[in-house]
């Protein structure tokens, strides 16, 4: 049957011809809906943005007012890296309902920078100083770096993304065990229970319940686990009680920047990860909303994030990229109108403007937020595993390219001393297990699925079981092979 011809109606009187011809994307919905729409986008990313200052600011020893100066800039540069990403300017900004927040992948190197720094007074600088230059480096590479998408296959983006989230983990099981390690109520049951209960409400929320309550399960988990906790005399209100209801991020406010190249070199390696992970966001977001990402359109992309992530230092933010449990939401609400998320970049910077706001977050006990970040790292990955999923692990290369980065990248987290011999300056990278892991699976994808001739036919047999012998088929077919 042929397919008929699509005939376009003519405006009815008194609307605007234009705004049939806008795509869902460039459409703009009534105040009401934009605004709640919006805030849906900051309740299913709040979490994730708050969550690396938190473990950053405590890594410095930061007090809670300066814990909660540093969650509200967190927030201000989210907001403005958002508002660079959705509404853009000349050629900076994908113009697509992209949130951006801090990234996940900068956390563990910077804690690995933390602990190499003898003055932890200096740590932010240095940690400012290095995403300055590694946000404008980006920058220029920017248009090139939309060329390269074939070194970075689900293979590499999976076993990096899955390496975040391991990393991330025993953040979460430390926050778990109490506030101070030296303590001598550390990790007492007390304190692991109210991780327990937070993590039991996460879940029958994510399981029994639906729509918007479903989506922000990790915020409502945080608050409910921090009233459970007020009888237990863990929760520490003084942080609101102090702070001001309105403020502005004082730029460099905890010090002018240092450079270090140690810091510089692996917060690069952290922006290659970083946009490697945007331009998968990219490509996937475009699929969902109907207009795929092309060449220029994650150029521009990628401009705004890394503009945003050295923009970000000024005001005491860190390293931006766009947030991929918010891509999920526009796929389940199908509202894909990229002002909505512009809206939602405008409350993250109401709320970093507001200390009182931004101090809330400071409240909830360490316990209550281990039992919350074991979803919300977990989760990351997760989403790492879904990517390798899709990665072709039926060949060999995949699985060795695999194998070999995770063990790589898993060596700071099992065995911390492994690099002690090493400089000081070279630990600052090698104690990052997703800085290594990701060089690791970048050269080895370039090794076996780019030099030479590609063995596609290489497939993994089924896996014996303990004790099974090699059969003759088994034999046979290696010594066809090799």
């Amino acid at each position: 049957m042929a397919a008929k011809p699509q005939v376009r109606n003519a405006p009815d009187a008194g609307s605007a011809p234009d705004d049939r011809e806008k795509h869902p994307v460039d459409e703009t919905l009534p105040p009401i809906k934009m605004l709640t729409s919006g805030l849906q986008h900051v309740a299913a990313m709040y979490a994730g943005v708050v969550a690396p200052p938190l473990i950053v600011g405590a890594a410095v020893g930061l007090s809670g007012t300066e814990l909660t100066f540093l969650t509200g800039a967190s927030l201000f540069t989210a907001g403005l890296a958002t508002f660079l990403q959705t509404l853009g300017v000349w050629k900076i900004g994908a113009r697509l309902p992209f949130v951006n927040g801090v990234t996940f992948a900068g956390v563990a190197p910077m804690l690995a920078i933390i602990d190499t720094t003898k003055d932890k007074a200096d740590a932010l600088p240095v940690i400012f100083g290095a995403i300055i230059v590694a946000g404008l480096l980006g920058f220029i590479a920017a248009p090139w770096f939309s060329r390269l998408v074939r070194f970075f296959p689900p293979v590499v983006t999976g076993s990096v993304i899955t390496l975040i989230g391991v990393s991330l983990l025993p953040v979460a099981f430390g926050w778990a065990q109490g506030p101070n390690p030296a303590a001598d109520d550390y990790g007492s049951t007390t304190y692991l229970s109210l991780a327990g209960i937070t993590l039991v409400v996460v879940l029958l929320l994510r399981r029994f319940t639906r729509g918007f309550l479903k989506q922000v399960a990790v915020l409502v988990g945080l608050v409910i686990g921090t009233l459970i906790a007020i009888p237990f005399g863990v929760t520490d209100f003084s942080p609101v009680t102090e702070a001001d209801i309105v403020g502005f991020p004082t730029p460099f406010h905890f010090g002018a920047p240092q450079f270090a190249l140690a810091a510089i070199i692996s917060m690069c390696v952290v922006m290659l990860v970083s946009m490697t992970e945007s331009t998968a966001d990219m490509l996937a977001l475009g699929e969902i909303v109907d207009r795929p990402a092309d060449e220029k359109t994650i150029a521009a992309g990628l401009r705004a994030d890394t503009l945003g992530s050295a923009l970000s230092p000024l005001f005491n933010g860190f390293m931006c990229s766009a947030f991929a449990q918010n891509i999920g939401l526009v796929a389940m609400t199908r509202i894909r109108s990229r002002f909505v998320v512009a809206a939602g970049g405008g409350f993250l910077v109401l709320m970093g403007l507001s200390p009182v706001a931004a101090s809330l977050i400071s409240v909830v006990p360490r316990p209550v937020l281990g039992g919350a970040g074991v979803v919300l790292f977990g989760s990351v990955a997760a989403s790492g595993i879904q990517t390798l999923v899709k990665a072709g692990l039926e060949k060999d290369n995949n699985v060795l390219i695999v194998a070999v980065s995770l063990a790589v990248g898993i060596i700071p987290i099992t065995k911390p001393e492994f690099y002690h011999a090493f400089p000081e300056t070279a630990k600052i990278i090698l104690d990052s297990g997703i800085s290594t892991g990701c060089v690791a699976a970048v050269l080895l994808n370039i090794v076996f699925n780019h030099l030479g001739r590609r063995r596609d036919d290489d497939e993994v047999t089924a896996p014996m079981e303990p004790g099974e012998e090699i059969s003759e088929t088994r034999t046979a077919k290696a010594a066809h092979v090799h």
